[in-house]
Parts: structure tokens; C-alpha cells; sequence
């Protein structure tokens, strides 16, 4: 069992039982599990599976890559509480949908294959002995309404898709709490006033129940209080810098957080019922800003130029679960040491682990969502449900400076001309800035943007370096903002019919894709190179024309990995070097960020 750790680093507590390992496992593709009362009785499991790890990856113990839509799972377990304490069950994520039994009894249905989620099982549980949970899980593989990412349909990853994943692929755990416990904390920076705002919730208010809280940075001790409960919610704001030379010395004085400086401050909760400890929750904040003006984007009020990483967030042996947790560290200490200030997360939302290190370590993500093929009301209403509980869950990490919800027309596929679809974008803009004012948001990744907060690109035309007249148009295109925006072709509108620039940032968000084979195995990439020689020649070649534009304000190269049968990554799919790192980093090292024409 290699996932221990704890896996929800920003809320935590410090009694709490891990369910990884190993269950009892079984596909149901007749569908008859629930009337054959498969939650019930363990002897209809003819296999065992590791979980976190789906049945298709080798870490699972099956390594099974067909495609079985419904799959069961069963363990048991033993918990320890008492009269006024709760058992609190919690589920990393369940691809796609999830029915949960404890002791044969229902008692959760989730939809969403990229969320948390929880249940109380307290009055299901038995009076003594094991307890017994079972899950179903339901994917259907030919459902194209369902927001499903880069997961190929069918048993063989091929061209841009990748091995499916069906069921528990997050970490499955137990906590036992008192009758009444915090239930969520928001915490959102004022970094231009000094001040922290949090919003607590606890899942019900008892007499003379109050929050206390401690706020420090390091040893340093920075403020401390309580605020009391008259509902299930409080909101108050924490003044984090009480004299004026913090206030004047902020933004120099090393406490805001940089992918180059990333400094944190922790945060302890203590729910009180008068002088009773009834829960204690540890998490951490950065103070961090994030906005655009005069065609840049600004970190904490200055101009930061981006430069990121396609990561589709896929390992050899787990597929979209890390192997471990110091994989999660890997990834994000091998992009620095490449010259990278950051990452788009590609059609997936991330384990809270690789947010967590990407916050330690210092390392900017773009939260982007697994997005559905098609367009209908099944489609919109799964992916708008999803982006709540992906904010819901994530937007405490200081790492996440930008949510993409839409990426290349994916699930809306006549957005340049439709208006319906184009709605459906503006929607989720404003929806997304409606309960997160705090991050930038694209509305389509790539071309035929509605409104949108940066103007994202995407260019994989560079040609190779017998093409030099594709190479000088791909020069010229990125040179300024007006040949950046007046790339317009019918297939591929910068802007949606009705829409245009609005002088937001323009950045190339996806180009590059240099194949390198260094494994013998077949594999594509948008171009190639037959020698590390000339991969790094073509990197120059293609990283020279990016930094030569006065229009762009910054980009992410395709890609940090091999993925399968892509064979465009910086590394391999293992996580190998295909060149030197100090030779990518001495390439993306040597431009300093243009200014703005």
C-alpha cells in the first residue's frame, strides 16, 4: 500500500484511518449486481484489487485495459467511536459515478469521476464486530456526455486518448469526529489590505459553540482570536499585518507567496463548545494576487511573465494515480530544474497531494477539467456540477492562479458560430468568477474564445527545420499582438463570431510537442528529432521565436512527459531525461520576459 500520506493537506486532522490496500474487486458488465445483492455478500467477488489504483493500470494488481462499464468493490474495516462521536467516510474520487453501502444500507450516490466526497456512516455502522463497505461503481464508456478527458473508449489507447480508468483511483479514508465538527474552511487573501477572510461551516450549531484560530509564519506567532457561531457559518477577516512597517514592507519582506519564493502561513482551528475541544484542523494559506492589466498578467502587483508545462498528469504503472507521493514532488522539482515556473493541468483535475507540493515547492497551476465530447443538457449540467465541487475543494491552494474550463472546443463544438454554446461558455466564465473572484479564467483554451481573461493560443505549426518558410510564418505570426489576434480562419477564430480581443494578455498555451524516441517503442509528436542534438536545436529554434515576440506574455510547451504513445515529452513517460535538464533550462533561461507593444 504505497498511498499513506494523508490525503487532504489542507484540512487536517490528526485521527484518521486509511482503506487503501487491498478489496475484494469484481466486474458486473450484466448490470445484476445490486438485485443479486452483490453489496451484501463478499462471495460474489472473484477478484482482489490495491486500491487507490484502477483495475486498467499495473499497480491495481489487474492490469486489465478492457473496458468493463460497471465494477463492485468490498472491504472490511474496523472503527472505534463513541455515544456523541461520528465516523465521517471519504472517498478521493470514483470514476464516474459512485454508490456507496456500509453493511448492505445505501448510503451516498455521487456523480463525478474527479471530486471528493464524504458520508457520515454513524447509524449504519453495527454495534460491534467488522463493518463491511461496498461500493459500485458506474462508468459507461460510450457516453460522450460524460466529462471524460483524454480516457479512450476503447481497450487500446491510441492518437491523442489514453487508457481509460474506471472506478476508486483516490484515496479512500475514515475520520471520527464529535457530534458537532468543522465541516469546511474558505480562505481567501486580501493581499493588498494584509488581511485573510475565512468563511467556517460546521455541520450543525450547539450552544456556546465558537472557532478559535491561530494564524503563524514560521516560529512567528501572527494572530490569534475567536469568533463565535450564531448559525452554521461565520465569515470574519483577519488582520495579518498590525504594524505599518509590515504594511509598508509587504511585498519585499518575503511573506507573500512566489513560485521563487513560496512562503506559507499556518493556520490551526480549534471548535470549542465553551472551554470542550470538540475539533482541531490544521491548514495553511499564501497570501497571493492574481490579475491582468496593460496586456500583462500580474502575481502580487507586478508583471510575471509565465512559463509552463503541459502535464496530462499520467505514470506508467497507475495511469491518472500517482505511484506514490514523492511522485507527485518529481514531477513539479523536474519542471523547476527545467526552467518552469509552472504548469497546465491538461484534462484532468489533480490529486490535492500534487496541489499541496506544487503550494511547498513553489509552482503555478492551471486547474482545468476532464471535459465531455459533446454538446447537450446531460453534458452541461455534469460539467457545471463538477467545476462546483472542484472550486468547492481546491480554491484554498495559492499554486492555482487560473481555471480553464474549456479547452479547444471540447464539448462545445460550434462555439465559433453557435450561440447557445457560446452562452454556455460565458456562463461558466461568470460562473466561476461568481464564487471565485480570485483567479483568472479562460473560456476556450486554444481559439474561438468568447470573454475570457487571456487571450490563450494555441500553434503547433512551426514546421521542422527543413521548413523553413512554416518556421518564418510561425515567427511572424507570434511576433505582435495584431498578427497573434488576427490569425483568423474559418476552422480556427481566435474569437468567437461576436466576440474580439479586449486587449486581455495573449499567451501561447499549447505548441512545441518535439517527438524524441528514446525507447525504441512507436510514437508520435507534432514534429521529431532523431538525436538529442537535435532536439535541443528545434527547442532553440522553437523557444527563440516565442521569445522574440513583443506580443506574447507568456506560454506552456507540450509537453513535461511521454503519455503512451506520445512520445512529445521533455521527459519519458517514466519520468527519464531525454536531455540534459541544465541544457532545457539554459534554453529557457537565456530571454528575459519582452515588453508588452
Amino acid at each position: 500500500m504505497n498511498r499513506t500520506e494523508y490525503p487532504r493537506p489542507q484540512f487536517v486532522r490528526d485521527k484518521w484511518t486509511n482503506l487503501n490496500g487491498e478489496w475484494l474487486f469484481m466486474y458486473d458488465d450484466q448490470n445484476v449486481g445490486v438485485e443479486n445483492k452483490w453489496q451484501d455478500d463478499p462471495s460474489h467477488y472473484q477478484k482482489t484489487i490495491q486500491v487507490p489504483f484502477v483495475y486498467q493500470s499495473a499497480e491495481s494488481g489487474i492490469g486489465d485495459r478492457t473496458p468493463h462499464d460497471i465494477v463492485w468493490y468490498m472491504r472490511e474495516f474496523e472503527v472505534s467511536y463513541s455515544k456523541h462521536e461520528r465516523v465521517l467516510l471519504h472517498f478521493g474520487a470514483v470514476d464516474y459515478e459512485a454508490d456507496i453501502y456500509i453493511n448492505g444500507q445505501h448510503v451516498k450516490n455521487h456523480i463525478g469521476g474527479h471530486t471528493s466526497f464524504e458520508v457520515d456512516i454513524t447509524h449504519q455502522l453495527l454495534d460491534g464486530g467488522p463493518q463491511r463497505v461496498a461500493v459500485r461503481a458506474y462508468d459507461r464508456h460510450d457516453d460522450e456526455s460524460t466529462p471524460r478527458g483524454k480516457q479512450f473508449w476503447e481497450a487500446e489507447s491510441a492518437a491523442i486518448w489514453y487508457t481509460n480508468s474506471t472506478g476508486i483511483w483516490q484515496t479512500v479514508w475514515l475520520e471520527v469526529v464529535q457530534d458537532s465538527y468543522l465541516q469546511k474552511t474558505k480562505l481567501v487573501p486580501r493581499f493588498d489590505a494584509g488581511k485573510i477572510a475565512i468563511t467556517a461551516e460546521v455541520n450543525q450549531v450547539i450552544s456556546d459553540l465558537s472557532l478559535a484560530y491561530e494564524i503563524t509564519f514560521g516560529e512567528t506567532a501572527i494572530a490569534a482570536g475567536t469568533a463565535v457561531f450564531t448559525e452554521a457559518k461565520v465569515v470574519f477577516e483577519v488582520e495579518l499585518f498590525q504594524e505599518h512597517i509590515f504594511r509598508t514592507n509587504f511585498h519585499n519582506n518575503g511573506w507573500s507567496w512566489t513560485p521563487e519564493n513560496p512562503q506559507l502561513f499556518d493556520i490551526r482551528f480549534t471548535l470549542k463548545q465553551k472551554d470542550r475541544c470538540l475539533d482541531t484542523v490544521n491548514s495553511y494559506f499564501g497570501m497571493r494576487k492574481i490579475h491582468t492589466e496593460n496586456g500583462m498578467v500580474y502575481l502580487n502587483n507586478k508583471p510575471y511573465y509565465q512559463k509552463l508545462v503541459l502535464d496530462q498528469g499520467y505514470w506508467p504503472s497507475g495511469l491518472l494515480t500517482a505511484p506514490t507521493d514523492e511522485a507527485f514532488q518529481q514531477d513539479i522539482l523536474l519542471a523547476k530544474e527545467m526552467g518552469f515556473n509552472g504548469c497546465r493541468k491538461h484534462q484532468k483535475t489533480e490529486d490535492p497531494r500534487f496541489l499541496y507540493w506544487a503550494d511547498r515547492l513553489g509552482f503555478l497551476v492551471w486547474g482545468e477539467c476532464a471535459a465531455p465530447a459533446i454538446y447537450n443538457e446531460r453534458s452541461v449540467s455534469r460539467l457545471m456540477h463538477e467545476w462546483t465541487e472542484i472550486i468547492d475543494r481546491d480554491s484554498n491552494h495559492p499554486s492555482i492562479v487560473t481555471w480553464v474550463p474549456i479547452n479547444e472546443s471540447w464539448g462545445v463544438p460550434a462555439i465559433g458560430h453557435d450561440r447557445q454554446q457560446q452562452h454556455f461558455s460565458q456562463a461558466m466564465y461568470h460562473y466561476i468568477h461568481s464564487i471565485d473572484p480570485t483567479r483568472l479564467v479562460i473560456s476556450n483554451d486554444g481559439w474561438a474564445m468568447t470573454e475570457t481573461d487571456i487571450c490563450a493560443l494555441h500553434n503547433y505549426s512551426h514546421g521542422t527545420k527543413e521548413e523553413p518558410e512554416k518556421y518564418d510564418y510561425f515567427k511572424k505570426t507570434l511576433s505582435t499582438r495584431e498578427n497573434l489576434v488576427s490569425r483568423m480562419t474559418s476552422a480556427w477564430p481566435v474569437f468567437a463570431k461576436g466576440f474580439a480581443y479586449q486587449d486581455q494578455p495573449i499567451l501561447l498555451t499549447e505548441f512545441g510537442g518535439i517527438g524524441f524516441d528514446v525507447s525504441g517503442q512507436p510514437g508520435w509528436g507534432y514534429t521529431s528529432a532523431d538525436n538529442e542534438t537535435d532536439f535541443l536545436k528545434d527547442y532553440q529554434r522553437i523557444m527563440t521565436a516565442v521569445y522574440q515576440s513583443v506580443g506574447l506574455w507568456g506560454y506552456c510547451y507540450t509537453q513535461i512527459t511521454d503519455v503512451e504513445q506520445e512520445i512529445n515529452g521533455l521527459l519519458t513517460y517514466d519520468r527519464q531525461p531525454k536531455v540534459p535538464l541544465a541544457a532545457i533550462k539554459k534554453i529557457n533561461d537565456q530571454f528575459h520576459a519582452p515588453q508588452v507593444d
